[in-house]
């Protein structure tokens, strides 16, 4: 059948596309008119054809993505009774924000954790206590989300010291499977491009490669968010993969596939017209997905401003249920391949962001420059970029820089502080702030309410 529908048309050339549309220009420049670059300084054309096929080979899983639920681990037994109630709900993994030791008789009692993929993000460093949570689980499908060097790039200080925290880790790594993390999502939530995110995550986990040798590659997973350019976020996913396993191959590993546990970021979401993030997080979801993550982890539509409550969780919880169960969305993490324009998008940000981490390694490795604010400057100039575009209107939030709702008041409905908070606290450099784009004007809006009363 379908050589005789296409048997009858002719292919057209790129150049005879590109030869009609300066035609129908009537004189005006085809680059400076159709072309337009990306604040990463990628390229995007007005058409794409099979000559912008790169038929990179990317290894990813063809399972499909878990949909996971993320908790805060205070009260032993609430935490018990809300992971039971997840996995009943629908969800495939769990999150445990790990802020103190907990007794896991009592949070895992009763839970069958068979075909559960668990994460531990810790907020504090215990090799004792990783290998006492490792033996309780006794699973291939549990990551540990510990990262040294994440926690000093955004708090400006070790946990204890460079010795005693890599000496630690080491402990860790001998004894337990999946326990390197890269803490990825904090580049974008702080505001770097798309190209900087790739640069910088690959040069953060070189520094565990060379910490604590190639062999140990596979313990590396990595943590990502995902902004609201919709195909682009979906290249970014696919471009990492690419510089992951080139990075190996430098290191002589055979392919390992790149574990990615993505969220949505919360740079873009908003306190006024929350509801608007809901649209958001769904889009992010989609890239996520199409981007081939291995679990995704939504955040909740008032998570900015609300304590955690069970709508909220829900809500979040569902979005994913419904993209995967009721959406097409169950296998479709390859979806992407061999699609013209996403294709390009990755190999551009790719190459790009390969620039960037040779000029990292360059200077010393990540931990240099970081140490020396290198890259922190880079982050500030491209924040400080988007809040510029911001403010006139070249980047728009919907609700708040693009009709807002005048009605919408928000000053006695907020349970949580949902601005950067100042410390205090002496650093050994500055630390990379996560920050969201609305904070300035929503501050505006906060103040004109409290002078309204």
């Amino acid at each position: 059948m379908s050589a005789f529908l296409f048997s009858e048309f002719e292919g057209t050339t790129p150049i005879a596309w590109k030869q009609k549309i300066q035609v129908d220009l009537k004189g005006a420049d085809y680059n400076e008119t159709l072309l337009w670059k990306t604040n990463e300084g990628i390229s995007v054309k007005p058409f794409y054809t099979k000559d912008d096929r790169t038929n990179h080979k990317i290894k990813q899983s063809k399972a499909a993505f878990k949909i996971c639920q993320t908790l805060v681990i205070s009260d032993e037994k609430k935490a018990n009774s809300l992971t039971t109630d997840a996995l009943k709900r629908g969800a495939t993994a769990i999150q445990f924000i790990v802020k103190n030791k907990f007794n896991p008789t009592i949070v895992f009692d009763k839970i069958n954790f068979k075909g559960i993929t668990v994460y531990f993000k810790f907020e504090f460093l215990d090799a004792d206590f990783v290998s006492e949570i490792s033996k309780h689980i006794n699973s291939n499908t549990c990551f540990f989300q510990i990262d040294i060097i994440g926690s000093l790039a955004e708090v400006g200080n070790w946990f204890v010291s460079l010795k005693e925290d890599h000496k630690t880790l080491e402990n860790i790594v001998n004894t337990v499977e999946n326990s390197i993390s890269v803490s990825a999502d904090l580049y974008q939530n702080a505001g770097a491009n798309m190209v900087q995110q790739l640069a910088y995550s690959l040069a953060h986990a070189n520094e565990y490669l060379n910490r604590f040798g190639a062999e140990n590659a596979h313990k590396i997973h990595f943590q990502l968010s995902v902004g609201g350019n919709y195909f682009h976020e979906i290249a970014k996913l696919r471009a990492f993969r690419l510089l992951w396993e080139s990075l190996l191959k430098e290191y002589n590993v055979d392919s390992i596939e790149a574990h990615l546990f993505v969220t949505p970021s919360k740079r873009n979401k908003t306190l006024y017209d929350y509801n608007v993030n809901m649209l958001r997080t769904t889009s992010e979801c989609m890239s996520a997905i199409l981007g081939g993550a291995n679990t995704i982890s939504n955040i909740s539509y008032d998570g900015i401003y609300a304590e955690s409550n069970e709508f909220g969780e829900r809500i979040s919880r569902n979005q994913l249920l419904i993209l995967q169960q009721e959406s097409g969305f169950q296998n479709a993490q390859n979806i992407a391949k061999g699609t013209y324009y996403i294709e390009s998008l990755t190999e551009q940000m790719a190459e790009k962001a390969l620039v960037i981490f040779k000029q990292i390694e360059k200077g010393g490795g990540f931990l240099k420059q970081l140490k020396e604010g290198n890259i922190q400057r880079k982050l500030k100039e491209n924040a400080s970029k988007e809040e510029a575009q911001f403010r006139e209107n070249e980047l728009i939030l919907l609700g708040t820089n693009l009709q807002p709702n005048k009605e919408n008041f928000m000053k006695d409905n907020l349970e949580l502080d949902p601005f950067v908070k100042q410390r205090s606290i002496k650093t050994l450099f500055p630390p990379i702030i996560r920050k969201r784009l609305s904070e300035n004007l929503e501050k505006q809006r906060l103040q004109k309410e409290k002078n309204a009363k």
